[in-house]
C-alpha cells in the first residue's frame, strides 16, 4: 500500500488553463482511430497520419507496444526513461527508448520497465488527475481498459487518458479526462510490429548504402542503444573514437580513432603511443551518441575490486578489410561497464536484442564471459535481471553434449542454451577464429539464441521459442556488462574468473527481425575479419 500523492479531492493539479476540447470527431480523426498494438520504436517512421492509418486489433495480455497520440504521432513516454515514483507521463518523439515501451498485463495494468505502473495519481477520480508511474501495487487506480473506439479508461474513475489542452508538442503531460470524443483522447500503434508472435520476414527498409550494422538495425525498426568496437565504426557516418588506451611508462591516455568516417581502427595510432611500453584499454567508447562508454571495472569512473584490471591493448591484433587493428581480449580480471538505465538501455520487459563479434579460440569455463544487459547494483538480484549473450565453455546445468564453446543467454541464476536448465539439442559449438553471436528477448514470453562463423554463412537458429519458466516478465536494470557477469567486480565483490574476446557489439531497443538479424551478419561477414 503506497502513500497516496497530496492531491485535494476535486482539485485538478496542472495549473495549464485548457483549451476547449471538441465534442466529437472530425471524420478524419475517425479514421484514424486505432487501438494499442505492436512493440518497439521505429527509426525513420512515417508520418504521424500515415502511421496512425496503419492500425490492427487490439492489444493482447502481455503484449508490449509504444502507445502513440492519434493526432500529435508522439509517444506515451516516462521522461528521460526515469524510475521515480510519481512522475508524470507525457508526449514526446517516439525513439525506442524503455520509458515508452508499455505492456499490458492480464490484470489490466500497463506496464512499464517490468515492475512501474501507469497510475491515477493519489488515487485520483476527478478531471485533471496526473496520469504518472508508481510501483505496480494491483490496486484500480492502476488499472485500464484498452477500448476499441481508441480510448484507455481507467477502471477505478472511468476517465479518458488525455493529452492535457489538447496539445500535441513535445512535453505535452498526460492527465485523466471525462470521456468526450476529442481526438487528444485517441490512442494507436502501427502494424509493422516485431513479434512475440508471427515475426516479419521482410528484409530491413531501405538500409543506407554503405550501411554499418547500427544503420541496418534502425532500418530494421530497432535502433542500437549502445555500440561498441575497437576495429570499425558501426555507423556509415560514424567518425569519432573507438576507444582509449593507457601506456605504463607515464600514465598518459590517447585516444585512438578511426581512419576516415564509417571506416576502421586507426592501429597506427596506438602502435606509435604505445611503442617500447605496455598499454591497456581503459574504455571502449558508445558509438550511439548515448554516451553509454564502457570503463573497465577498478577504474576512476567506475571503481571496482583490487583484483579488477584494465585489458592489455596490444595481446592480439587482426585485420578488418586488410586494415590492422586490435581486440579487447579479455582474460581473468577484466571487466568493463556502465549504469545504462537512464541512457536508453531498455530495462524491465522492454524488449531488446543485441550482438557481438567474438573468437571461438580464447574461451574458458570461467563465469562469465557476457555483453548484454545487467544489474546495476552488480549483484545477482533475480531470475530475469539480466539478458546478455554468454559465450565460452561453461556447462552451466549440466548434462551438456560436447566441449563447446557454446553460444548461451545469461538471464542470471543461470547459463541457458535454450527455453529450460535442460540441454538444448539444437545447440552447437562455435570454434571457428571469428564468431558471432545474437540474442534477443521480448521481456515477456519469448527469446532467440543464433550463432555462425563470423567470416562465412548465415546464422544458425540455436533456439527460438518461449523463456525459461520464472523468467517471465524479465526483470532487466539496464546496466551493460562486457567481458564478466553481472554481479562480478564492484568495489567489494570479486574478481572475472572468463576469458574471450570481444571485437565489436550492439545492443537495440525492441525485438530486431530475422531479416534484420541476417543482414547485420553479411554486413559481418562482408567487414573482411581475418
Amino acid at each position: 500500500m503506497r502513500t497516496p500523492s497530496p492531491i485535494a479531492p476535486g482539485k485538478a493539479p496542472d495549473p495549464i488553463p485548457r483549451r476547449h476540447r471538441a465534442r466529437r470527431l472530425t471524420a478524419l480523426a475517425a479514421a484514424l482511430v486505432g487501438v494499442v498494438v505492436g512493440i518497439g520504436a521505429t527509426a525513420g517512421a512515417p508520418s504521424p497520419t500515415a502511421e496512425a492509418a496503419a492500425l490492427a486489433a487490439a492489444i493482447e495480455p502481455g503484449q508490449s507496444t509504444r502507445i502513440i497520440g492519434t493526432p500529435s504521432g508522439r509517444c506515451i513516454e516516462v521522461p528521460n526513461s526515469s524510475t521515480t515514483n510519481g512522475t508524470q507521463t507525457q508526449l514526446w518523439d517516439c525513439n525506442g527508448t524503455a520509458g515508452q515501451t508499455w505492456t499490458w498485463t492480464s490484470t489490466k495494468q500497463l506496464q512499464v520497465y517490468g515492475n512501474k505502473c501507469l497510475d491515477a495519481s493519489g488515487r485520483g477520480t476527478t478531471n485533471g488527475t496526473q496520469a504518472i508511474i508508481w510501483d505496480c501495487n494491483g490496486q484500480n487506480n492502476q488499472q485500464w481498459n484498452v477500448n476499441s473506439n481508441g480510448t484507455i479508461t481507467g477502471v477505478q474513475s472511468g476517465l479518458c487518458l488525455d493529452a492535457n489542452g489538447a496539445a500535441t508538442a513535445n512535453g505535452t503531460k498526460l492527465i485523466l479526462w471525462a470521456c468526450n470524443g476529442g481526438a487528444n483522447q485517441q490512442w494507436a500503434s502501427p502494424t509493422t510490429t516485431p513479434p512475440p508472435t508471427n515475426p516479419p520476414t521482410n528484409p530491413p527498409t531501405n538500409p543506407p548504402s554503405g550501411a554499418r550494422p547500427c544503420d541496418i538495425y534502425a532500418s530494421g525498426g530497432t535502433p542500437c542503444i549502445a555500440a561498441h568496437s575497437t576495429t570499425r565504426a558501426l555507423y556509415e557516418a560514424y567518425a569519432g573514437n573507438l576507444y582509449q588506451v593507457r601506456r605504463s611508462s607515464d600514465n598518459t591516455t590517447r585516444n585512438i580513432g578511426l581512419t576516415g568516417t564509417g571506416g576502421t581502427a586507426n592501429a597506427a595510432t596506438q602502435d606509435s603511443f604505445c611503442t617500447g611500453t605496455t598499454c591497456v584499454i581503459t574504455v571502449v567508447f558508445d558509438q550511439s551518441g548515448r554516451g553509454n562508454d564502457l570503463w573497465y571495472q577498478g577504474s576512476s569512473v567506475v571503481p571496482g575490486s583490487p583484483q579488477s584490471r584494465p585489458a592489455t591493448a596490444t595481446t592480439e591484433s587482426l585485420t578488418v578489410g586488410g586494415a590492422k587493428a586490435y581486440s579487447l581480449y579479455i582474460n581473468p580480471g577484466n571487466s568493463y561497464w556502465r549504469d545504462g538505465h537512464l541512457t536508453g538501455v531498455p530495462t524491465g520487459a522492454a524488449p531488446e536484442g543485441m550482438y557481438m563479434v567474438t573468437s571461438g579460440t580464447h574461451v574458458n569455463s570461467g563465469c562469465c564471459f557476457d555483453y548484454g544487459n545487467s544489474e546495476t547494483t552488480r549483484k545477482a538480484d533475480a531470475a530475469g535481471a539480466m539478458d546478455a549473450i554468454n559465450f565460452g565453455t561453461q556447462c552451466w546445468f549440466g548434462g551438456c553434449s560436447g566441449t563447446g564453446p557454446w553460444v548461451q543467454a545469461d538471464l542470471e541464476w543461470g547459463l541457458f542454451p535454450g527455453g529450460s536448465q535442460t540441454w538444448n539439442p539444437n545447440q552447437r559449438a562455435f570454434t571457428s577464429k571469428f564468431v558471432t553471436a545474437t540474442l534477443k528477448n521480448n521481456g515477456t514470453s519469448r527469446f532467440a539464441i543464433k550463432g555462425s562463423n563470423a567470416q562465412s554463412g548465415s546464422l544458425y537458429t540455436l533456439w527460438d521459442g518461449s523463456l525459461p519458466p520464472g523468467y517471465s516478465p524479465m526483470k532487466k536494470q539496464g546496466a551493460i556488462i562486457l567481458g564478466s557477469g553481472g554481479d562480478c567486480c564492484k568495489p567489494d565483490g570479486g574478481a572475472n574468473l572468463s576469458a574471450g574476446t570481444f571485437y565489436e557489439g550492439a545492443m537495440v531497443a525492441g525485438y530486431p527481425s530475422d531479416a534484420t538479424e541476417n543482414a547485420v551478419q553479411a554486413n559481418v561477414v562482408g567487414a573482411g575479419y581475418r
